[in-house]
């Protein structure tokens, strides 16, 4: 009963938000609180959801004062320079922004911050995509697919709980995956390809550079000229490489960076209090759908978690895997990354699943590590989740919907996870199959 109801209220929400009949915050809220009545659990759903609001505060806080920091940013003109100079580049060919728009993305990527990444490639790309008309679906596409695949390293979060609950070092997972993570990215280099292809036929040839020999490229600035700083840009530049290296040097936790960080950049750009309160009034328009959606993400985390939903849709998988899958455990933890990692958090995955996965592949001589590296496949289609909160910042900068984001993206993303997966089976990363004794 319980495995039906939870099954159920996954396909309810989801065919909700796709087909806009209810925004994602509203059935994030809403739907799990009716099939947890439904399921008999009436006044024991309160504790349920504050415990799911209280995982995801520091997300909510963290991405509050991490989309201040780097909209101040924006408006003082730090990220004018790189607009203008990925505009000399890539000129106004679509086809060459798009690639343009994942290599960046892949670079930034490299701090493991899924939020950070999306707020830096938006500010620096999203005015050439308005300029030239292309699609920001293809905006939110080609960053999904490169955070999808640095998500993989160590310090970005899934290859550390892989680690930690199968008893492995990091480092045993991690690096055989380099070579099929550089092959899935030329995969995604060549997605963004076609995409940019596709979107330079659809706009007849548009260009954005200069119409008459000699004639300047048009300004593109990434926030507005009037409120721009362009005399602290080396004071801006040096304050957010600072941040930067403290994200990565875990020094202090990243609610607490970004909140002084913040601080700081209003403190010396708008010094004026009038001008901090026009700041605050403009970024709030941006910062209040997504802090409100990753609350109500709590609700929806917290009922699947505290009515054990979770649990029974991990037992009732696990179960339905016939004996003859046994030696194929490897393969078949990759293909069951996928939706796992996408219908239920990471750590319940990693921590509830995975060693379930690897107990069983152990009887078929296939390693933990082994196990660990299939895991991670499903991370090229994990960010699409509705249960991932920066997911929810992506689409609020790309200015997109998210179902619409969804759709658009979903085959793309499976498509890299086939790429990774044949990688690692091509290269000896995960094994075919194993054997008994």
């Amino acid at each position: 009963m319980l495995t039906a109801l939870a099954y159920l209220m996954i396909i309810v929400f989801m065919a909700l938000i796709m087909a806009k009949r209810l925004s994602a915050m509203v059935a994030l809220i809403l739907v799990p609180i009716v099939f947890g009545l439904i399921g008999g659990f009436g006044l024991g759903l309160g504790p349920m959801m504050l415990d799911g609001i209280k995982k995801l505060a520091p997300t909510g806080v963290m991405l509050m004062f991490a989309i201040l920091y780097f909209g101040v940013m924006i408006d003082a003109g730090l990220f004018d320079p790189a607009v203008r100079a990925i505009l000399k580049v890539v000129g106004g060919d679509p086809m060459k922004i798009v690639v343009g728009t994942f290599v960046l993305a892949v670079f930034v990527s490299l701090d493991g911050d899924g939020s950070t990444t999306y707020m830096i490639t938006c500010a620096a790309m999203l005015p050439l995509y308005k300029r030239l008309g292309i699609s920001r679906l293809v905006l939110a596409c080609v960053i999904m697919m490169a955070g999808g695949l640095m998500n993989i390293l160590p310090w970005g979060g899934p290859t550390a709980r892989a680690a930690s609950a199968l008893g492995v070092d990091v480092g045993q997972i991690f690096v055989p995956m380099i070579l099929p993570m550089v092959i899935t990215g030329a995969w995604g280099v060549f997605v963004a390809y076609i995409l940019g292809r596709r979107e330079r036929t659809r706009l007849g040839g548009l260009a954005l550079s200069a119409t008459a020999p000699g004639e300047p490229l048009p300004e593109v600035n990434a926030g507005d000229p009037s409120i721009a700083r362009p005399k602290l840009l080396w004071v801006n530049f040096l304050l957010t490489v600072g941040l930067m290296v403290l994200l990565i040097l875990g020094t202090f936790p990243l609610q607490v960076l970004f909140m002084v960080a913040s601080a700081i950049a209003l403190m010396i750009n708008y010094p004026s209090l009038q001008d901090q309160k026009e700041r605050l009034t403009a970024h709030a328009a941006n910062i209040v759908p997504v802090v409100s959606l990753i609350f109500a993400a709590g609700i929806f985390v917290g009922i699947l978690s505290g009515t054990k939903m979770v649990d029974a849709i991990a037992a009732s998988v696990i179960s339905a895997v016939p004996d003859w899958m046994g030696p194929y455990l490897a393969i078949v933890t990759a293909v069951l990354s996928v939706p796992f990692t996408f219908f239920i958090s990471n750590d319940a995955f990693y921590f509830g699943i995975l060693p379930i996965l690897a107990k069983a592949a152990a009887v078929y001589g296939i390693g933990a590590v082994e196990i660990g590296r299939a895991s991670l496949i499903g991370q090229q289609v994990h960010l699409l989740s509705p249960l991932v909160a920066s997911t929810y910042l992506l689409v609020g900068l790309a200015e997109v919907e998210f179902g619409d984001h969804q759709r658009y993206t979903l085959l793309w993303a499976l498509s890299a996870a086939l790429v990774m997966l044949l990688a690692t089976i091509v290269l000896g990363v995960v094994p075919i199959m194993g054997h008994v004794g």
